[in-house]
């Protein structure tokens, strides 16, 4: 039942993707191409991820975090996660992945 809902705000710059609800493997196909969608449209300096309103998200959310990192490097972007919960925090860091993210607090 993975539902989520993206919202999506830009300066030029930075490219902010707030997607809501959950990231498992029933929405990450669907959140994958949207955010590869608005990335290669706005070709940002700063691709923020903001993860304030995920309720939930399993190895398929870590995948999804791991490939717009691919695609934001790629694109010779860098990729900020915004408002990671805890939980989030520690499956990025059980991972290793955390080393590759800058974080951010909201402003």
């Amino acid at each position: 039942m993975g539902n989520s809902r993206i919202v999506v705000t830009s300066d030029g710059q930075r490219l902010i993707i707030s997607p809501r609800g959950e990231i498992d493997h029933h929405s990450a196909r669907s959140l994958r191409e949207r955010i590869d969608s608005e990335l290669y449209s706005a070709r940002p300096e700063v691709l923020v991820l903001d993860l304030t309103e995920i309720d939930f998200m399993d190895s398929s959310g870590l995948g999804l975090l791991l490939g717009r990192y691919k695609r934001a490097t790629e694109l010779g972007c860098e990729l900020r996660l915004m408002g990671c919960s805890k939980r989030t925090r520690r499956i990025l860091e059980l991972a290793g992945a955390d080393k590759l993210f800058e974080f951010e607090e909201r402003a």
